[in-house]
């Protein structure tokens, strides 16, 4: 809190104001029943197991072109995006861990914050395109990542819909999996536990995509007011099939 005032805000201020200043882009999912006029939070999963074969294929492309592979799977699922709405301004939410010194990396504590991701997509891009303009757009963030979400929204003052969340409407999460290994705690024990089902989901859409050790998978996480399963299933499907046209040719155009 005490490095995060004066010139150092107004820098962080400034980086996200010229991102985000103005009128913001709403995404435009088609949905199965008119958006509530207040949002509710009922929610379902839809799962995706990417083949072995096909994640050590979007990890080799992502190091040959130089991005990570959180980097790439965000410009597929704004691809994703862009191929559903028509809409080429698009903006998603991201977690970011907030432990940017190595002091923070050994505490307990919640230190996370959440990025505002906006990518222009106009233009015809190729994938290969579209994944430098995600990966300046994540360096970018990255190196502005101390703005608080919650400040964030409140300089911004963007116009408040209580039937959206502000700023973004679907969520992209990137998380490699520890698998069973429990923290090591002096004089405690602790056991690492699975995904609750809560059913619940925070946005209209949350994608999450977990990498372990055998290969990616997914979690579409959705907002049954809005959304049948049966269209988040055939979403699921779109998603691998744009996975497996990325690895097969990253030069082609995200249109075609």
């Amino acid at each position: 809190r005490q490095r995060l005032q004066g010139e150092a805000l107004e820098a962080q201020l400034n980086y996200w104001k010229g991102k985000l200043g103005g009128e913001l882009p709403v995404l435009e999912l088609s949905t199965d029943r008119p958006r509530p006029a207040v949002q509710t939070y009922r929610g379902a999963i839809e799962s995706l197991a990417l083949p072995k074969a096909l994640a050590d294929a979007l990890e080799a492309m992502s190091r040959r072109e130089g991005v990570t592979l959180f980097m790439t799977l965000l410009a597929a699922f704004k691809t994703l995006l862009y191929r559903l709405t028509g809409q080429a301004d698009t903006i998603v939410g991201t977690p970011i861990a907030g432990r940017i010194r190595t002091e923070l990396e050994g505490l307990i504590g919640f230190f996370m914050n959440t990025m505002v991701l906006r990518t222009d997509l106009s233009g015809q891009p190729s994938f290969l395109e579209l994944l430098g303009r995600v990966r300046e757009t994540a360096l970018g963030a990255y190196a502005h990542q101390d703005m608080p979400f919650e400040r964030l929204v409140e300089e911004l003052s963007p116009e408040r819909d209580l039937s959206r969340t502000p700023l973004f409407q679907v969520f992209f999460n990137h998380i490699v999996a520890m698998g069973d290994k429990a923290a090591a705690l002096p004089g405690l024990e602790s056991e690492a536990l699975g995904r609750l089902e809560d059913r619940e989901s925070k946005f209209d859409m949350t994608l999450t995509v977990l990498e372990g050790e055998e290969g990616l998978a997914g979690i579409f996480e959705y907002n049954t007011d809005l959304f049948d399963a049966q269209r988040i299933e055939r979403m699921v499907g779109h998603f691998q099939t744009l996975l497996e046209g990325i690895v097969a040719d990253p030069g082609k155009c995200i249109c075609d």
